[in-house]
């Protein structure tokens, strides 16, 4: 692991039309030099795996207000109104997944099975079009596993080998996203010496991570 690429070459690496996952939580743990790079270049068609859209000028909601997202896949979009416009105007398809369900799914992906089984969703409108399973007398939704092109997580530490700290709830979606996407490029607030991070703080190995992000000089 090298010492990192700027902000714009992350954001150069991400084709139009590619399915990007986004950690975060209404904006806390999202990687903001890469999402404002991302802006920048005029990024087109992508297609967003998150936990919701955060709000107009905050986090992915900055994507949003500038035409760069088609798709979404998030558990709510009700903190960005801008969202809410585009989804109604049909400039965006939005995908609304439970939020337990979101995160099992991009489990299933990273650790390659075939679904996730739930009774979140049963009988409601989730479960249109899906696989219904009866287990036990219970039925069960059939959840596909997600997956992504890119993952872009935000990182308190991270170390030249590329092993990541994450500080409160900005672990929220980022760990298990590093094990769901074919790129991982991560965003830390610094990059310290091997060593530095005791392994026991390390929440996602270096083996996993294909980019860091230094921060501008």
């Amino acid at each position: 692991m090298q010492d990192g690429i700027s902000a714009e070459r992350a954001a150069a690496m991400i084709p139009d039309g590619a399915s990007v996952m986004f950690g975060g939580f209404l904006g806390v743990g999202s990687p903001d030099r890469v999402i404002d790079a991302l802006v920048a270049r005029g990024a087109r068609g992508l297609t967003l795996i998150c936990n919701d859209t955060a709000s107009p000028g905050r986090g992915v909601g900055k994507l949003i207000e500038a035409g760069c997202v088609a798709h979404i896949k998030a558990s709510h979009i009700g903190t960005n109104p801008i969202t809410q416009k585009k989804m109604i105007s049909g400039e965006i398809e939005v995908e609304l997944v439970p939020q337990g369900t979101l995160a099992e799914r991009i489990r299933a992906g990273g650790s390659g099975l075939g679904g996730v089984l739930t009774r979140t969703g049963v009988g409601t409108v989730v479960s249109e079009g899906k696989q219904v399973l009866e287990i036990d007398g219970e039925s069960f939704l059939l959840e596909m596993p997600l997956r992504a092109d890119f993952a872009l997580l935000r990182a308190h530490e991270a170390d030249h080998f590329g092993n990541l700290t994450y500080r409160l709830t900005a672990a929220n979606f980022n760990p298990v996203m590093a094990f769901a996407a074919d790129c991982v490029i991560a965003e830390p607030e610094e990059i310290v010496p091997v060593g530095v991070i005791p392994p026991d703080a390390v929440r996602t190995p270096g083996v996993l991570v294909h980019h860091l992000v230094r921060r501008p000089q």
